[in-house]
């Protein structure tokens, strides 16, 4: 039987291009260009991926639609430790505040540590971004809230959201810049910014390049799980975030979340096959008039 493959996620390793890592330690480079492809058995079990290091005790089944691959206990542990529930108050590192454009009108606020730099951005598919300052962890929550609060600004933008925006950004960087741009101006403005919170100007950073998504073909839908007996094989055209835009032949691009492949026991397939056999979600298109 050949070797089977687990990934354990996709990273964005400072001044690098996306790579898969595998447990074991092995990684996979993913240049543009290069042939992804890639089987789950019949018969294939998807089981939790554990928590903080540690694998699920009781090696727990769970859906293929989850983009965690943990069971409830094993999420509700990873959650607990880290930033985004708050129980990490005393930590010493300085924060930083950002603002992420993925799309028209698809802004959000966040934070990250500083010691990361863009990495956060570069995971989430930001295509653009903006630091708004640097500051102790309770003083770069506190000014999230405030924006949140002040100026409606979600602290979450789904990932169907992100994806099927990507085939229709602006043309120019400066058009993709201009809501962060001008978000930026009215945070900087609001009362009420914590006194430690160092603030940053404005200084708008694109990925859309690094992503590969200027030059990319529209995709016409994602994959929204992984079966046992599916496979997938294709031409990488682009990546952001978590998500691998494949040309996969006749019906164009497709766009694979890779979270959906963490849990999975996985077969390398024919390199020059292409198709997708998993299951796909088209994207919705708005009309382009009355017809």
């Amino acid at each position: 039987m050949a070797q089977v493959w687990k990934c354990s996620g996709l990273r964005w390793p400072a001044g690098g291009g996306p790579v898969l890592e595998w447990d074991g330690g092995r990684r996979s480079a993913l240049p543009r260009g290069k042939r992804v492809a890639f089987a789950v058995p019949e018969g294939g079990v998807r089981r939790c991926v554990g928590a903080r290091g540690h694998a699920c005790a009781v090696r727990a089944v769970v859906p293929g639609r989850s983009t965690g691959a943990r069971c409830e206990e094993c999420a509700r542990l990873d959650r607990a430790h880290s930033v985004a529930a708050d129980t990490l108050a005393d930590d010493p590192r300085p924060y930083r505040v950002y603002l992420a454009w993925f799309g028209p009108g698809l802004v959000k606020v966040g934070i990250t540590a500083a010691e990361r730099g863009p990495a956060r951005l570069l995971e989430q598919g930001a295509v653009c971004f903006s630091w708004l300052g640097t500051g102790p962890l309770m003083a770069a929550r506190r000014t999230e809230e405030l924006l949140r609060a002040a100026l409606r600004v979600p602290d979450r933008i789904p990932y169907a959201e992100k994806r099927a925006v990507r085939s229709a950004l602006p043309a120019t960087e400066a058009e993709r810049a201009a809501e962060v741009r001008e978000l930026h101006a009215r945070a900087v403005a609001l009362p009420g910014w914590p006194e430690s919170l160092r603030p940053a100007p404005c200084d708008v950073v694109d990925h859309a390049r690094a992503f590969g998504i200027e030059a990319a073909p529209e995709a016409f839908g994602e994959v929204v799980e992984l079966v046992p007996g599916g496979s997938v094989g294709g031409e990488l055209v682009a990546a952001a975030g978590p998500d691998l835009h494949l040309a996969v032949g006749g019906r164009g691009v497709v766009v694979l979340d890779t979270r959906l492949m963490t849990g999975w026991e996985l077969l390398p397939s024919e390199p020059a096959a292409a198709g997708c056999a998993f299951p796909v979600r088209e994207f919705r298109r708005e009309p382009d008039g009355l017809f």
